[in-house]
């Protein structure tokens, strides 16, 4: 597939990762508001929970089975529909009347909202090489203060109006992203043999056999994104009980934390940008994995507990940059399966963190959230060693 040359400028790029914040947020505004909405159509808690989970696995799904289009259709096009899907799964969400109707569209508003994973591609395509690792830091950035500010701002607002507000301007957010992606993106031009769906789907096992490093970066993902949701899984058990009783206004305010982490993330592009990105993966799992020493200092110390909170973000975000800065050189033209495969691995890991955080803490409290936390950085860092010296031996 081919598209017009063009190269998008910082400030266009800005525009899409505010886009992709958008997007993103939507599969989090549910978690402060599974009270309200149990409430709401007299669910017990147990049932509630599956709104996330329900939000969640159409995301996956989205990654799964729509990102990968992108290789081979507009992507103008495909963003435009999943959007638009986005708009109407948000809408339907404000006026539900029933709590099964309002679970069955959740999934369809996680499937919708995987568009984030189609702008991705989009910009690192229309985008110099040498400004790659700085422009997908700036989209990262985006997602991520899409996710941690999401609960922050639903809270607010449902507090403040009522969570159908929330979803109401969720809504008008969406169609402003709609807008975006019509003035913004330039339509792709469909060249080369066609491809059947299955054979599509397919093809991403060929990529990654092909592709070494995207192997190595998927698994890579998949433990600092494990990581990342150990700790954000975790901290509300931590937190609502001994020895801080924090209520749930205020323990979304450490979301403020993990954002200000974020901006950090356009300069682990910078720094991938100018070929560092082997030394730039040590020492981000490394400081991955320091976080969490300090973290095991939180009982006694909520300075401590924040440092810690900042620099997990500030690494975790890193390395999705760097990660993604490398298997986008890989086949410009499967940048959207790339991105599949990737995406797919990072949310196998925050599946596996959450049930990892829930284990730890069932069995050994805030100890164990910070003992499964420390061992998957742990074991990306065994697995650079272990690789070096492969090669070392090699020779």
């Amino acid at each position: 597939m081919t598209s017009s040359h063009i190269v998008l400028t910082a400030r266009q790029t800005a525009v899409f990762a505010a886009a992709a914040a958008f997007m993103v947020a939507n599969i989090y505004y549910s978690q402060p508001l599974l009270a309200v909405i149990g409430q709401q159509f007299h669910t017990p808690s147990s049932d509630t929970a599956l709104l996330v989970t329900l939000t969640q696995l159409g995301y996956g799904l989205g990654v799964l089975f729509l990102v990968p289009l992108g290789d081979f259709i507009d992507r103008r096009r495909l963003a435009s529909v999943m959007v638009l899907l986005c708009i109407t799964a948000l809408a339907l969400t404000a006026v539900s009347q029933s709590f099964w109707f309002f679970a069955v569209v959740q999934l369809f508003l996680g499937l919708a909202s995987s568009a984030t994973m189609v702008l991705i591609p989009y910009v690192a395509t229309h985008t110099p090489e040498k400004e790659r690792g700085q422009r997908v830091g700036q989209m990262i950035t985006g997602m991520l203060l899409g996710i941690l500010l999401a609960r922050t701002i639903s809270g607010l607002i449902a507090d403040a109006l009522s969570w159908r507000a929330m979803y109401l301007l969720a809504t008008v957010a969406a169609a402003t992203v709609l807008i975006i992606v019509r003035k913004m993106m330039v339509p792709t031009v469909i060249s080369g043999t066609k491809i059947a769906y299955a054979g599509l789907i397919a093809s991403m096992l060929s990529l990654l056999k092909e592709h070494e490093a995207l192997r190595v970066r998927a698994f890579y993902c998949m433990m600092g994104m494990g990581s990342f949701s150990i700790l954000w899984t975790g901290l509300t058990l931590f937190l609502s009980g001994a020895p801080y009783y924090f209520q749930p206004s205020t323990i979304g305010l450490f979301g403020l934390i993990g954002a200000a982490g974020a901006t950090s993330a356009g300069i682990a592009g910078r720094i991938s940008d100018k070929g560092h990105t082997a030394a730039l993966t040590v020492g981000l799992a490394v400081l991955l994995l320091l976080s969490w020493g300090l973290m095991m200092e939180a009982r006694v110390s909520l300075p401590f507990l924040t440092g810690g909170i900042l620099i997990l973000d500030v690494a975790a975000m890193g390395l999705q940059v760097v990660h993604q800065s490398v298997i986008y050189k890989l086949k410009p033209e499967a940048q959207s399966r790339i991105t599949s495969i990737f995406v797919t691995s990072g949310f196998i890991g925050m599946s596996l963190g959450s049930a990892l955080s829930s284990l730890g803490f069932r069995h050994w409290q805030w100890n164990g959230i910070c003992a499964f936390g420390a061992a998957l950085p742990a074991l990306m860092l065994i697995h650079v060693v272990f690789k070096k010296m492969s090669q070392l031996f090699a020779r």
